[in-house]
């Protein structure tokens, strides 16, 4: 019997150029990229299976309303956020400016948290 409880089996991110945050995102997670026989590209057997898919208008309005929080042990924070930048990441200190987390954007301007609390 199926359980009418759905679980969650991919994070979707739309992308103009899916191969390159794909790339991003597994320089940062690990895993394996595969491209599905639509041309997508499939981010396995990482912490959180990721799936970028092709749009042709990718123009970014506004915050994130589904974003992605990374923990990071409170120790390492400095390290891990300079380790995001050197793979392509920016800061968004425009959406949080504080110290709690930090906030950041993928190379196509996608917000992700890591955090440490």
């Amino acid at each position: 019997m199926y359980s009418l409880v759905p679980v969650v089996d991919a994070v979707v991110i739309d992308a103009t150029d899916p191969e390159a945050v794909a790339s991003f995102w597994q320089r940062l997670l690990g895993g394996e990229l595969v491209r599905t026989s639509n041309g997508d590209i499939d981010l396995q057997d990482g912490p959180v299976r990721l799936y970028f898919q092709h749009v042709k208008d990718d123009v970014k309005r506004g915050k994130n309303r589904l974003h992605l929080d990374l923990r990071v042990p409170p120790d390492v924070r400095r390290e891990a956020v300079e380790r995001a930048l050197s793979l392509g990441a920016t800061r968004a200190d425009d959406v949080y400016p504080g110290d709690e987390f930090q906030v950041l954007r993928d190379p196509a301007g996608n917000e992700f948290c890591l955090i440490w609390n």
